[in-house]
């Protein structure tokens, strides 16, 4: 079956999909675009900053190479990325692989409120069968396996694989889980040289006490090795909530033309434009986009790409403000390769406090409060070893890890960070925004 136009619907609340437009695959199948439908127009909401309610075929910016096809807008986070495209090839096999059969065989239960129809007066996703069950995690290793080995899979194997695989993104093979009624991410680490999802587990309970909202997490015992599951910050009771990624909103955020700069200055900038303002949300988040952006460059997770960092959009129906989605894939790379995947300052993706400091008026902070902030990180990454092994972390993964977390570049960082350096100011007067609260 092949897919030159599908239809895109809202599930805020799944029992009324809304319709929401057509989707057309454009730019020689390398693209899909969008247009809003009238119902839509009047009584709905701009899915990102770039899709405003107007009455137009909304194309991806910029030109699209052969890996680099993108669907517009928000509506590119609607499709999977590597590993739900792999599990697509493999378990359903398309006649075409392109942008609208992924996002056809993506399925019901993708990330953010967004689903994708094949009609667009009733909501006919591709259909799928029930989530895997956590009793279900050691087969579900085992098939997530032999896919991502390019293995032959039972018929069986897939309809286990089908409930929950390929609607995600990321590398890693992972899978849609329930656990005690609730939606969890597993994923899984197959002969990884260390555990990773402890080291996942114990990092993300790290960045907590540094305070820093991060998704709930839990280590899944499997037969011969670990496995992770993290809990979906996109779904609240029977609700769905409407996110896009930092790439998609920084995008988004771009004037036409313009190459979009992928980093921490840039997402904050969005957060204290378009940010919930009730009660300085945004420019708390902005604030703990700060010290996400320090924690990573201390322990050494340089793999903080755009797809790495969500937005919740709060209330879209009536006001659509910004909050910061809780952390995740936050564990240590072990590279000590010297810079992350998002922009962090003055010298762009250099893994330097120096850098961070660089533009953290960006992040509404002034010198010294944002030196205030480093302290309280490396106070908690000073830490590191004897919460990594509290949690269970074993000794030669600690050893292993320390080579890179306490190795030259960062531990000297770390040890000679000065906040004297930094002058002292008063706070800034509050200035009253433009936008009303929410």
């Amino acid at each position: 079956m092949r897919f030159d136009d599908l239809y895109l619907w809202y599930l805020g609340d799944p029992a009324i999909p809304r319709y929401v437009g057509d989707m057309k695959l454009v730019s020689a199948g390398k693209g899909v675009s969008l247009r809003y439908g009238q119902e839509w127009l009047t009584h709905g909401f701009a899915l990102s900053e770039d899709l405003p309610l107007i009455d137009n075929e909304f194309l991806p910016l910029g030109r699209l190479a052969a890996d680099a096809q993108r669907a517009v807008g928000a509506v590119d986070d609607a499709r999977p990325d590597r590993w739900g495209e792999k599990v697509i090839r493999f378990v359903d096999k398309p006649k075409r692989l392109s942008l609208m059969e992924y996002l056809y065989y993506a399925g019901d239960d993708r990330f953010g409120a967004l689903g994708v129809s094949t009609s667009p007066d009733a909501y006919r996703p591709r259909e799928s069968s029930a989530l895997p069950r956590l009793q279900d995690a050691q087969k579900l290793s085992e098939v997530a396996a032999k896919i991502r080995d390019s293995e032959p899979i039972t018929e069986v194997e897939a309809k286990i694989i089908a409930g929950g695989g390929s609607p995600l993104g990321g590398a890693k093979p992972k899978a849609l889980i329930e656990i005690a009624g609730e939606q969890w991410v597993i994923k899984f680490f197959n002969n990884e040289p260390i555990d990773n999802p402890l080291v996942e587990h114990a990092t993300m309970t790290l960045a907590k006490q540094a305070g820093i909202t991060v998704a709930e997490t839990q280590v899944i015992r499997l037969a011969a090795e670990n496995a992770i599951a993290i809990r979906r910050f996109d779904r609240e009771q029977n609700r769905r909530i409407h996110s896009i990624s930092a790439g998609t909103a920084i995008r988004a955020a771009t004037a036409s033309g313009d190459e979009p700069e992928m980093g921490y200055p840039a997402l904050a900038r969005i957060l204290r434009r378009v940010g919930v303002t009730r009660d300085d949300s945004n420019q708390w988040d902005a604030r703990e986009l700060f010290r996400r952006m320090v924690f990573n460059i201390l322990i050494d997770n340089t793999d903080d790409h755009e797809k790495n960092h969500s937005l919740l959009i709060i209330n879209p129906l009536s006001n659509g403000r910004l909050r910061l989605a809780p952390a995740y894939d936050v564990l240590p790379t072990n590279s000590g390769q010297g810079y992350q995947e998002f922009i962090c300052g003055n010298d762009g993706r250099d893994s330097t406090l120096d850098n961070a400091m660089s533009q953290c008026e960006a992040f509404g902070l002034l010198q010294a409060e944002a030196a205030s902030e480093v302290e309280r990180v490396i106070e908690v990454v000073n830490q590191w070893r004897t919460h990594f092994v509290q949690v269970g972390v074993t000794a030669r993964d600690i050893e292993s890890l320390g080579e890179r977390i306490d190795g030259e570049e960062l531990l000297k960082q770390r040890l000679h960070f000065d906040p004297a350096r930094y002058r002292t100011a008063k706070a800034k007067r509050k200035q009253p925004g433009p936008f009303r609260q929410a």
